[in-house]
């Protein structure tokens, strides 16, 4: 499977970004997919997933301002960044895997990984 995200750039706290995930060579559903970010000399962290039934999970510092979703039509995940602020700065990784014991919330259920897009939040 492969993985390629877009939609990243520049933008000032406050602003909204939204990102694409177009996968190929598999088919989302029945798949976890998720959101993931790492910042310069931090370690990377789960933003958002969404099971194949649609059920959703945040990480708490972006809950209310980012949204995750999926077409399974077009075999596209989404990640709607509103409110953004400087911490949200990172490289975002799209990533997609079967469930780990039966969750998508930990990193262990994501096998296929996209090549990231940046995203720059300034004050």
């Amino acid at each position: 499977g492969q993985l390629v995200e877009s939609g990243g750039g520049s933008v000032q706290a406050g602003g909204s970004l939204r990102l694409s995930c177009a996968a190929s060579g598999y088919t989302s559903s029945g798949y976890c997919m998720g959101w993931f970010r790492q910042a310069p000399g931090k370690e990377r962290e789960g933003v958002a997933t969404i099971a194949s039934g649609g059920s959703t999970n945040y990480a708490d510092s972006v809950k209310g301002r980012f949204t995750i979703s999926k077409d399974n039509a077009k075999n596209t995940l989404y990640l709607q960044m509103n409110s953004l602020k400087p911490e949200d700065t990172a490289m975002y990784y799209c990533a997609a895997g079967a469930p780990w014991f039966g969750s998508c919330r930990s990193s262990r259920a994501y096998k296929y990984w996209g090549q990231g897009t940046q995203v720059t939040v300034s004050s």
